[in-house]
């Protein structure tokens, strides 16, 4: 008798683990979907941040050139009197400064592109955290199932054991 009560007992918890497994999340494509849309938010925020990052480079490299530049139109105002070379710097100044100019707006389209990315990532990460609530949730409700559905076969097998005693006695 206590190797059917055995066999029974194994029986149920083979029974259990199947049920354990069986375990599936209805949203779990969207879940999946959002995490690739994730992923891709990322990279598209990453590389708008490394153009936000050439452009400012870029931007630095103008504000040298400049500074170079002034440099040169002081040593030539200290040692020569040379009016075309003067007119010359000034121009190339004049020239940076525009560069400066139309590189600022460059940087301000570049920095909109990020914060666009990342509002947009933002928004993609805030829909992944809902949807795996959703599935803790959802797994939480299973796991309650299960253990209403073992307390239930532990009834029953109680209640088993139970008449089996009385038919021995």
């Amino acid at each position: 008798m206590r190797n059917v009560f055995r066999c029974y007992e194994i029986f149920l918890q083979m029974m259990r683990l199947a049920d354990m497994a069986k375990f599936e999340f209805r949203m779990q494509s969207i879940l999946n979907i959002t995490n690739q849309m994730e992923t891709q938010s990322k990279m598209e925020y990453a590389a708008a941040q490394s153009e936000l990052r050439r452009a400012e480079d870029y931007m630095v490299q103008l504000k040298n050139e400049r500074v170079s530049y002034i440099e040169e139109g002081a040593r030539l105002r200290e040692h020569s009197l040379n009016v075309v070379d003067m007119r010359e710097n000034t121009r190339a100044i004049e020239h940076t400064d525009d560069k400066i100019e139309a590189q600022k707006s460059v940087i301000e389209g570049a920095q909109k592109k990020v914060d666009e990315a990342r509002e947009k990532l933002k928004e993609i990460m805030q829909r992944r955290k809902t949807y795996e609530k959703l599935k803790e949730h959802a797994f939480e409700t299973f796991l309650e199932e299960e253990k209403s559905k073992e307390s239930r076969e532990v009834d029953e097998l109680t209640s088993y054991r139970y008449e089996q005693k009385i038919k021995e006695d």
